[in-house]
């Protein structure tokens, strides 16, 4: 993290200023209509995750790096030829992206080793040069910044191991995407809270449930864009804008996807202040169903899990959780619905998950539980 002197950075800025010409050329263009020089292969996403804007407490993102290199190990689902994604959704100035590799092969952008990601946007890589992964694949990303970065968006805690200069962390700073052309089944991204983002399982197991559903559907590809705190309505300063802000972003970026997995809402209403109104959930959930519709694209709708062993769960909340609940198992929100609450529930007290999927904290299902959210899932809804 430490510099190393303004005429290393001058020769960088100006590699970089000669990248971004390149990648505006006429052959940079055609590259990338082809694939990077895969052939017209379709791109879906593989892996994704979804960012938030980095607090005091954030300290790496919040400092950001100079002369940094991040590595990141990220667990594919379907496979192919590969493309990366970065994004600095909420930076505001631009940071100079490079050299990358991926597994261990050179990384280039518009035909050149380094480009400028430009605050506020994204930035996607030519094809990766001889590099073709299989299904489940676990693909390394070394990411130069040569910086200064300035604060970094980053998704905060993945449930996996990656690095950071050598030292060990959970976070994924401005890499949001690896894209694959092999996925043969369903295409499928997930926007949810910290359920769905791999709380209650085990750091490095691939154990959450979105993970779950991958091995399940053979050839398919399933993006997890959980955040831990996200709600459906409301933004945070540390859990993000909420789903409906941020599901252009997140959700309808990404290539090749046919359907919208959501499972938010319980932080709607446990966290502080409390949504209480069920029309309001309910609204929140038909506009992301709207917005899914207008790009063709089919949505799934998640029952809100039972909480009721959680330090913020009270009756009034209960009641509120089955009345949205009940107009969800309609069929009239989502054009399916897989029912989360039933897989998870102990049928002798429904307000409460069963002991046997509780992580010990009320809200989080363990592994197990995490298994019982995949199997829920029915193939045939997400077609």
């Amino acid at each position: 993290m430490t510099g190393r002197g303004p005429a290393r950075r001058g020769v960088l800025t100006a590699a970089a200023s000669l990248a971004a010409v390149a990648a505006t050329a006429p052959g940079a263009q055609a590259a990338e209509r082809s694939g990077g020089g895969a052939g017209r292969s379709r791109w879906t996403t593989s892996w994704a995750t979804a960012q938030t804007a980095p607090t005091a407490t954030d300290t790496v993102a919040s400092a950001g790096l100079t002369d940094g290199t991040c590595v990141s190990h990220v667990r594919l689902s379907a496979g192919g030829n590969v493309r990366l994604r970065y994004g600095h959704a909420f930076g505001t100035v631009p940071v100079l992206v490079g050299p990358v590799t991926a597994g261990g092969l050179p990384v280039t952008f518009g035909g050149q080793r380094q480009a400028w990601l430009a605050a506020g946007s994204s930035l996607t890589s030519d094809a990766v040069a001889g590099l073709r992964v299989t299904e489940a694949a676990r693909l390394t990303v070394e990411t130069r910044l040569p910086g200064p970065t300035g604060p970094l968006s980053f998704h905060r805690n993945t449930h996996a191991s990656h690095s950071v200069d050598g030292e060990r962390t959970t976070s994924v700073f401005l890499l949001t995407g690896v894209d694959v052309t092999g996925a043969h089944g369903p295409v499928i991204a997930v926007l949810g809270d910290s359920i769905t983002e791999g709380v209650g399982t085990p750091d490095d197991a691939d154990l959450r449930w979105p993970d779950q559903l991958a091995r399940r559907l053979p050839g398919s590809a399933v993006a997890n864009l959980g955040i831990s705190g996200n709600r459906l309505l409301l933004d945070d300063a540390r859990f993000g804008p909420g789903g409906q802000a941020r599901f252009d972003r997140d959700v309808l970026s990404l290539p090749g996807l046919r359907t919208v997995l959501v499972h938010l809402g319980v932080n709607d209403l446990q966290q502080p202040p409390s949504q209480t109104d069920p029309a309001l959930v309910l609204a929140g959930y038909r506009q992301l169903v709207l917005r899914a519709r207008n790009a063709g694209l089919r949505t799934v709708g998640a029952t809100i899990a039972p909480f009721g062993g959680w330090t913020r769960w009270t009756p009034g909340l209960e009641a509120v959780r089955q009345r949205i609940n009940a107009a969800v198992r309609t069929g009239r929100v989502f054009d399916a619905v897989v029912d989360f609450d039933a897989a998870l529930r102990d049928a002798e007290n429904p307000a409460r998950l069963l002991p046997a999927y509780d992580s010990g904290d009320g809200l989080h299902p363990n592994p197990s539980g995490h298994a019982a959210l995949a199997a829920a899932v029915d193939r045939r809804n997400l077609l």
